[in-house]
């Protein structure tokens, strides 16, 4: 009688539910290990042969199989960097007017044309991007800009169109529904009791918003901008198709550059050589550890974060 009650006990049902989604978890970290295997296995004649100059080499030659990433690496950061910059702002707004300023009647609605963006494919974005956004950042933006800040090498030289700052904008129209999205449910978890006591001082609702709101949901929206910040360095199709793909760094946002998801997509399949085949392997393998990386920075940062505020409340 003892052994069945064991038995039972140790095979309820909460230990099986336990069982199963301890084994899910655990596939993800298996699947995270073998990729990171496989990248690392794919790009050993590539790390042999070039070492760490591979990551300060700026020539991308094919032809002469010399092959440097510093290009690549570069126009990811600085193109993420600048849609972080570009969509920051839209973001917050776009959260704090969803969640304190607009009609009952609205938010509802807006809110679902904004998550509704998120799933647009990124290739029809990036013709979008090839056949509007970039006539209008060439002939629209661009002037402006080169006129009033061309003492700035950032814009200065000619515009094509096709360049830094087009990639830049299109990877920010892109990361704007997820930030936007995330931090609208972090203010709106916010307390109400935060609101009423700024009111209840005399406080406007400007003022309440951004002395009561904003610093109680500042760590959930930093996880939200670094959640772009992951979309964007990971983004292929789209800003592969309006960057110009070309292998060279240049000071100016108005010339074209190249980012390593970019560069795997455009040229994987026409690698020729066992060599070629493992730079291009081993730039996917540097994209895998720089998102790693900046997520364990937000991580800590987070965690930081919230240690401060929860010592302030305290």
């Amino acid at each position: 009688m003892s052994f069945f009650r064991f038995s039972r006990r140790k095979f309820s049902g909460d230990n099986i539910f336990e069982a199963v989604v301890g084994l899910f978890a655990l596939c993800i970290l298996i699947l995270s290990f073998y990729l990171f295997r496989e990248l690392f296995i794919g790009s050993e004649l590539s790390r042999n042969t070039f070492g760490l100059s591979f990551l300060a080499t700026t020539t991308w030659d094919p032809v002469n199989e010399v092959f440097g990433a510093l290009p690549f690496i570069f126009g990811t950061i600085v193109s993420s960097f600048l849609a972080l910059v570009i969509a920051i702002p839209f973001s917050i707004g776009i959260a704090i007017y969803l969640s304190e300023l607009a009609p009952s009647g609205l938010k509802t609605p807006l809110s679902f044309i904004i998550e509704l963006l998120a799933a647009i494919p990124s290739v029809i974005i990036g013709l979008w991007g090839i056949f509007i956004l970039a006539p209008f950042t060439r002939d629209y933006l661009a002037p402006p800009l080169s006129t009033y800040l061309g003492f700035l090498p950032l814009f200065q030289g000619p515009m094509y169109g096709l360049s830094m700052l087009t990639g830049g904008v299109i990877l920010a129209i892109m990361i704007i529904p997820i930030t936007s999205s995330v931090s609208r449910e972090v203010i709106m978890t916010v307390p109400v009791q935060q609101r009423e006591a700024a009111l209840a001082l005399g406080a406007t609702g400007w003022e309440t918003t951004r002395i009561a709101v904003l610093p109680y949901a500042r760590s959930g929206i930093f996880g939200a901008v670094i959640l772009g910040f992951g979309r964007a360095i990971g983004e292929t199709m789209a800003v592969t198709m309006v960057i110009g793909n070309s292998p060279k760094i240049s000071e100016s946002l108005f010339a074209p550059s190249y980012t390593m998801a970019s560069v795997i997509a455009n040229e994987f399949v026409e690698a020729t050589s066992g060599l070629y085949v493992s730079s291009l392997i081993e730039i996917g393998l540097l994209l895998l550890v720089v998102s790693i990386i900046i997520n364990i920075a937000a991580r800590v940062l987070v965690w930081k974060l919230r240690r401060v505020e929860g010592g302030g409340r305290a």
